[in-house]
């Protein structure tokens, strides 16, 4: 097994157990190691510190994997890894009204770059990492022996596999290929799933719990849901009784999608519209026609993929939700997020702060959104907790 050296001082993180060495850390390496191949990481005193995958086109060169040298980190590791994290999230399923979730969520399930979504019988895999790509042969058979999926699907087209070496993909791995719709059950709500073709892998279901809770605000109120894409906070508000609900996208097969949802439910008869449009635009557009709400749902895509992102982002954060502020019946209720790991909580709030200021409007934040128990925060990898919200009453 190849060597990789610390430079001196570079050791506390990794000593911390979190499971990033950048590439500035590294002082040499002991060989010439291929992408994605395990190698061993060792202090600036040769002393043993982990395992790790290499990969030097990639900022982030290691990431670790194991820390207990007399674990060799091999196929069993890795099935052991995958049923622990299966095995962790079987009570989100027990009670039927919820059959997708998040089975597996990268390193804060201990295998860095590797994301499996369940969506009832079908399993949607992005794998982020050249590490990760090697070691899918035993992770595919794995799922199949766990769960015996009807399918296995490939939705590794992020773009940021090009910073490993790898090119993007969209392919079935096992299985037969799935349906153009997968239903599954959310809350009781069934949706229509298009994981060949839908966002990501296929469904947002980090917000399941925040759909439920801002759902129980909406009976009979009038609600504006950005974003919505294929309308889960759309569908959750429509069953709990809301008044009307508008829904805004930039996709056309999104809403397509979303129509098919609430047909599913057999919410026909309520009052709803789908709007194809660019939302700040749209937003503007409602502001000029005088269209008030009691509830707006901002749940914009990431803004700040990285640290050097958040000044540009925490301004495009700002407008949005000023222009969403704008639009509130007095003491209407905002419900905003922020799905980008770079923009804390702390910092969030002053967004707000700043975009209540330009609205003239006064805000109180009455509610904290977090991600679900099956996105998990590793507490040595703080960067895991990416998904954020605040229900804000404004005046």
């Amino acid at each position: 097994m190849i060597d990789v050296v610390l430079k001196k001082g570079k050791e506390k993180a990794v000593l911390h157990k979190h499971p990033w060495v950048f590439s500035g850390a590294i002082e040499n390496v002991k060989g010439k190691p291929v992408n994605g191949e395990i190698i061993r990481l060792l202090g600036n005193k040769k002393d043993f510190l982990a395992y790790g995958f290499y990969n030097d086109q990639s900022r982030v060169a290691v990431r670790l994997l194991e820390w207990n040298e007399e674990v060799m980190v091999d196929e069993a590791w890795f099935r052991t890894k995958v049923r622990e994290a299966v095995a962790g999230r079987a009570h989100i399923l027990e009670d039927g009204t919820t059959d997708t979730c998040r089975l597996i969520f990268s390193e804060s399930d201990y295998l860095p770059g590797l994301i499996v979504d369940k969506y009832a019988d079908h399993l949607a895999v992005q794998v982020l990492t050249s590490g990760m790509q090697n070691a899918m042969p035993v992770i595919i058979d794995e799922l199949n022996t766990l769960l015996k999926p009807q399918s296995i699907f490939d939705k590794s087209d992020a773009t940021s596999r090009s910073h490993e070496g790898l090119e993007t993909t969209n392919v079935l791995l096992s299985g037969n290929h799935p349906p153009e719709l997968v239903m599954v059950k959310e809350n009781g709500i069934s949706y229509g799933i298009n994981i060949a073709e839908g966002q990501k892998s296929g469904f947002y279901c980090d917000q399941r719990y925040n759909r439920q809770a801002l759902a129980n605000y909406a009976k009979g109120k009038t609600m504006l849901d950005c974003f919505s894409y294929t309308g889960g906070f759309t569908l959750n508000a429509l069953k709990n009784g809301a008044a009307s609900v508008t829904s805004v996208d930039s996709s056309a097969l999104a809403l397509e999608t979303l129509e098919e949802n609430i047909r599913l439910n057999k919410f026909d008869g309520a009052e709803h519209a789908a709007i194809k449009s660019d939302v700040n635009v749209q937003l503007r557009k409602f502001k000029e026609d005088g269209a008030k709400f009691d509830i707006i749902v901002l749940d914009p895509p990431k803004y700040a993929p990285s640290r050097s992102a958040l000044d540009r982002a925490s301004r495009a954060y700002k407008d949005l939700n000023r222009l969403g502020m704008q639009l509130l019946n007095s003491g209407g209720l905002l419900a905003t997020f922020s799905c980008s790991g770079a923009m804390d909580m702390e910092t969030f709030k002053q967004v707000l702060a700043w975009a209540a200021l330009d609205a003239g409007k006064q805000v109180q934040f009455i509610y904290q959104f977090h991600q679900p128990e099956d996105h998990p925060v590793r507490a040595s990898f703080p960067e895991g907790e990416y998904l954020k919200g605040l229900l804000c009453r404004v005046w």
